[in-house]
């Protein structure tokens, strides 16, 4: 494993879970790793209501702005962890140590409080997540395959 861990959340548009996870994580864990999104068909815009909650949550503006759907080819070739959102992708062709899916309900086009239950279910996701990396960097974890 890399001295910095690329951590990738991947959905199908990379317009709402996965820009959600990886502001937030970009936010809430900086430097403990990259952070990157993908989608494997990704939208042309990250969707509104996903941006809003984020700003509702602190998220700084420069990173807000700065978001955009992005497809697989645009991540490195091989990943410490990918992180799928529930939306059935299984993107056999990126390597990784480790591979999880948090099966997030997705928030897109609903009511303002199906944002808010995904980001705060993306919050205890990584919160784990960090406690995992945490443990693996200090030499307590192995390789796991969370589906």
């Amino acid at each position: 494993m890399m001295d910095t861990p690329v951590v990738a959340f991947v959905c199908t548009r990379n317009a709402c879970r996965s820009q959600m996870a990886q502001a937030l994580a970009q936010t809430l864990m900086p430097g403990r790793a990259t952070f990157l999104s993908a989608g494997t068909s990704p939208a042309d815009c990250v969707d509104a209501g996903a941006l809003e909650e984020l700003s509702r949550r602190g998220v700084a503006s420069q990173l807000i702005d700065s978001l955009r759907p992005k497809s697989l080819a645009e991540l490195p070739p091989r990943v410490d962890w990918l992180v799928t959102m529930g939306c059935g992708v299984a993107c056999p062709s990126l390597p990784c140590a480790h591979r999880e899916d948090w099966g997030l309900a997705d928030p897109m086009g609903g009511p303002k409080d199906g944002y808010e239950v995904c980001a705060q279910d993306i919050l205890g996701h990584l919160a784990d997540l960090r406690a995992r990396m945490d443990a693996e960097r200090c030499g307590k974890g192995g390789a796991d395959e969370r589906g």
